[in-house]
C-alpha cells in the first residue's frame, strides 16, 4: 500500500512513517520544512520526501493519505484530498488500526515529563530483553530512532493530549487504548485548543474510560486535577506515588543526593533498590519512579528496572549539556510552561548550590505566546540569579511586563544577536546557563558557546 503523510517531519508523524515502512508499505510524505535531523532519518529509511504542500505531490495518487494535526482547511493538499475523495485518516487512528489494537500499550500522559518517562520506560523494557515497539515525541539517546514497530507485545507511546486532526478534535491519546496508563501530572496548557483545565480533564477522562479492569493506572498522590478526573469514574486498579509519611501505600522515592543523582525506591514500604544515574532534578526522580512502576506492570522486576536506569541516557533537549567554556556550562531544556521551568531550575540549583544560574527563556509555545502564563512566569524564574527573556515576533503580550515582577535582574530583548550579547556580557566563569524553549531558538546554544570562546579566548 502507498501511504502519503502530510506533515511528515514532525516527530510523531515521522515516527508513523518509520513504523509504516517497517510494516512493508511504500511511504512518501511532505512538509513545509524538510530539514535534518528528521529528513535525514526518513531518507535513510527509503521514504520519499517532498518540500511544501503542493497538490502535484499527489499526482501519483496514494492509497491513503495520513493527515498531521498541523494541517488545516485551506491547505492546498488538504483541499485536493477532499475534492478528489482520496481516502484519508489521522496518524493516531492509523496507528490504532494497524499497530496498537493487537498490542499491550503502555501510554505515558500528563502535562510534563511525557517524553522523558516514555524514553525511560522503553529503555527499561529493552534492557529486560523485551524488544518493545515505541513512538516517542523526542530523540531518545538509548535508541537509533524515535519510533519502531518492535517484536514484543509491548508498545510504549507518548500519549499527547493535543488534538488529533482538523477533522477529529479529540485528543490524540483517545486512540491508543492503553492497558498501562501513566498520568504524570495535569495542568492547563495548549490554550490554542482548550478553553480551560476542565476541557483537558474531560479528554483525560475519555482516556481513563478505555483502560481495562485488568489494566493499571499510575499517578502521583495529591494532584488535585488528576483526582478530580478520576472521580468522574474509574474502573481500573491504581498505584500511586506517595509522600514519605504514606510510603506504605504506594511508590516512594527517598533522595540520597540533593540534586537527585541517587535515590532509593520503595514500593508499599519495601525497598526495591537504589537508582544511581547521571540525571538531576526531582522531576526526573518522579519520571523514573513512574517508569519503574509501569515496567513492573509489564512484568519487569523493580531491581531490573533500577539497573536499567543506571544506563539511561536522557532524551535530547531535556537538560542536555551542550558544552562548557571556562567553567561555564550551557544546558538546553524543553521547558515551556511555568511548572516545568520551576522544576528545571530547581534541579540545576540543587546541582550548583551557591553557583550562579542564568535562565534564558523563549516564550514560544502557543500557550506562552498567548500570555496565559505571564502572571506566573516571574515566580517560575525565581531560582535563577539572572533572567533573560526573548520577545519573539509572535508573542502577543509585552515581555517587558516581567521586569517589574521578577525576583532578580531580568533582561528583555527583541533582537536575537543583541540578546546573546547581553547574556555573554553578564556571564562569569563557573556560571550555569540554562536555555529553555520548545523550539530551535535560532541556534542560540551554539552561538552562546561560540561567543563564550571568543570572550575568554578559548
Amino acid at each position: 500500500m502507498h501511504l502519503h503523510i502530510l506533515g511528515i517531519c514532525g516527530t510523531f508523524m515521522g515516527g508513523i512513517a518509520a513504523i509504516a515502512k517497517q510494516l512493508g508499505h511504500r511511504v512518501s510524505g511532505c512538509d513545509a520544512n524538510v530539514y535534518p535531523p528528521m529528513s535525514t532519518q526518513l531518507e535513510q529509511l527509503g521514504i520519499e520526501l517532498k518540500q511544501g504542500y503542493l497538490p502535484e505531490h499527489l499526482e501519483d495518487e496514494p492509497d491513503l493519505v495520513i493527515v498531521g494535526n498541523a494541517m488545516t482547511r485551506g491547505n492546498p493538499m488538504v483541499e485536493y484530498v477532499l475534492d478528489r475523495n482520496i481516502p484519508y485518516t489521522s496518524g493516531p487512528q492509523w496507528l490504532l488500526e494497524n499497530v496498537l489494537k493487537d498490542r499491550w500499550v503502555l501510554a505515558v500522559s500528563g502535562t510534563h515529563g511525557k517524553t522523558t518517562t516514555s524514553s525511560m520506560l522503553t529503555w527499561i523494557l529493552e534492557y529486560a530483553h523485551l524488544k518493545p515497539g515505541y513512538l516517542i515525541g523526542g530523540v531518545p539517546q538509548n535508541f537509533e530512532s524515535s519510533a519502531r514497530l518492535g517484536d514484543a507485545p509491548f508498545f510504549v507511546i507518548e500519549a499527547d493530549e493535543y488534538d488529533t486532526a482538523f477533522f477529529d478534535k479529540r485528543s490524540k491519546f483517545v486512540h491508543y487504548r492503553p492497558r498501562t496508563l501513566v498520568i504524570n501530572n495535569l495542568e492547563f496548557d495548549h490554550a490554542d485548543i482548550f478553553n480551560n483545565l476542565s476541557d483537558i480533564q474531560r479528554q483525560f477522562h475519555h482516556l481513563i474510560r478505555m483502560v481495562p479492569s485488568n489494566g493499571l493506572i499510575l499517578s502521583p498522590q495529591r494532584e488535585q486535577a488528576i483526582e478530580e478526573t478520576i472521580e468522574m469514574g474509574c474502573w481500573t486498579p491504581r498505584e500511586i506515588a506517595v509522600e514519605q509519611a504514606q510510603h506504605n501505600l504506594g511508590w516512594y522515592a527517598d533522595k540520597t543526593v540533593e540534586d537527585g543523582r541517587q535515590f532509593k525506591v520503595y514500593f508499599k514500604g519495601q525497598l526495591q533498590g537504589t537508582v544511581t544515574w547521571d540525571l538531576i532534578g526531582d522531576f526526573n526522580i518522579e519520571n523514573g519512579l513512574m517508569a519503574i512502576a509501569a515496567a513492573r506492570h509489564a512484568g519487569v522486576p523493580s531491581h531490573v528496572a533500577i539497573e536499567a536506569l543506571a544506563e539511561f541516557v536522557n532524551t535530547k533537549r531535556r537538560l542536555e549539556l551542550k558544552g562548557e567554556v571556562n567553567g561555564i556550562r550551557v544546558f538546553d531544556d524543553f521547558a515551556h510552561h511555568p511548572t516545568a521551568i520551576t522544576k528545571t531550575l530547581a534541579g540545576i540549583r540543587a546541582n550548583v548550590g551557591q553557583g550562579r544560574v542564568l535562565a534564558v527563556l523563549e516564550p514560544r509555545s502557543n500557550t506562552m505566546k498567548s500570555g496565559v502564563h505571564k502572571d506566573t512566569l516571574p515566580d517560575s524564574l525565581a531560582l535563577a540569579d539572572l533572567s533573560f527573556v526573548y520577545q519573539g515576533d509572535k508573542v502577543k503580550w509585552s515581555v517587558d511586563e516581567l521586569i517589574a515582577n521578577c525576583h532578580q535582574p531580568c533582561t528583555v530583548e527583541q533582537d536575537l544577536e543583541l540578546f546573546i550579547e547581553r547574556i555573554i556580557a553578564s556571564s562569569q566563569p563557573n556560571d550555569t546557563i540554562v536555555v529553555m524553549s520548545n523550539g530551535g531558538f535560532g541556534g542560540i546554544h551554539d552561538k552562546i558557546l561560540s561567543a563564550l570562546k571568543q570572550k575568554f579566548l578559548v
